[in-house]
């Protein structure tokens, strides 16, 4: 099959310079989209299915890594679902741990990429997709799921603050109550009252055993200020007490349904963070 791939980059100028150096050293390699956002890459990449996806990290609307994240989520199942790409990151800082990338199946690169650089990650890219062609595996099966999600996972924890994961809250920073203006009056939460956060368009859905309440934060703006101990991010869009979790279903698919106590509804955490509902 010929392989495909996805660019993401806002800058044009660096956007038409990778493509051209990937035509140069990867000529069977068919760029089918380009995209200056990261709302954009994540609608054209499920839209296309591409075998790479080459994502610059800092980009209008999503991020790279939140790109990566909602793709794996996202992902077309079953046993006739083509793999995920493979993800290449793309970024002009270099004060992460890169050693990090070079042991997993996608690739970290810095620029303006030198040109036997991006050879070297296309050589890893061509065997990666070799060994998967020739394997084939069910997309379905939990277990293949968790081989193919660890690098990500382990890519999205290594990164810090200014790569668009949240950093984790301190003791001092963690706040106990959550503001809620409904007209006139101040609704005052207590944080260990919250079941869950829900991002619902511009405003944040919290939800307690007596009922809920709009909030304009975002997910990312208040994930700082929660203890990451009390409060599990189990979807892109989703943070759940884990006190309030009464028991977690696995499906075929490799999502995770979660029953709460004391409510009716169920909430779905994505397969990227299934692994946090393994049993001991």
């Amino acid at each position: 099959m010929t392989p495909t791939a996805l660019i993401a980059e806002d800058e044009p100028l660096l956007a038409a310079a990778l493509k051209a150096d990937l035509a140069a050293v990867w000529p069977e390699l068919q760029v089918v989209a380009e995209c200056g956002d990261g709302d954009s890459a994540l609608a054209e990449a499920l839209r296309l299915q591409p075998s790479l996806c080459f994502l610059d990290i800092r980009m209008p609307g999503l991020g790279g890594l939140d790109v990566a994240q909602a793709v794996t989520e996202d992902w077309p199942e079953g046993a006739n679902a083509p793999p995920l790409p493979l993800l290449v990151f793309v970024t002009a800082y270099d004060q992460y741990a890169i050693a990090a990338f070079e042991r997993q199946a996608a690739d970290y690169l810095l620029k303006p990429v030198p040109r036997e650089r991006l050879a070297l990650a296309v050589q890893r890219l061509q065997q990666r997709l070799a060994a998967r062609n020739a394997i084939r595996p069910g997309v379905g099966d939990a277990s293949t799921l968790d081989a193919s999600l660890a690098p990500l996972r382990e890519l999205l924890a290594s990164l810090g603050p200014q790569s668009g994961v949240a950093a984790p809250a301190t003791p001092a920073s963690r706040i106990a109550v959550i503001p809620a203006q409904l007209g006139n009056v101040t609704q005052m939460i207590p944080v260990e009252e919250v079941l869950y956060f829900e991002a619902a368009d511009k405003y944040l859905r919290v939800v307690t055993a007596s009922g809920e309440h709009l909030i304009r934060v975002s997910l990312r703006e208040l994930l700082p200020q929660l203890d990451p101990a009390q409060f599990w991010q189990v979807h892109r869009s989703l943070l759940v007490q884990v006190r309030a979790i009464r028991e977690a279903r696995r499906e075929e698919t490799g999502k995770v349904v979660l029953s709460l106590r004391g409510r009716g509804e169920k909430l779905v955490a994505s397969r990227l963070y299934a692994h946090l509902f393994k049993g001991w």
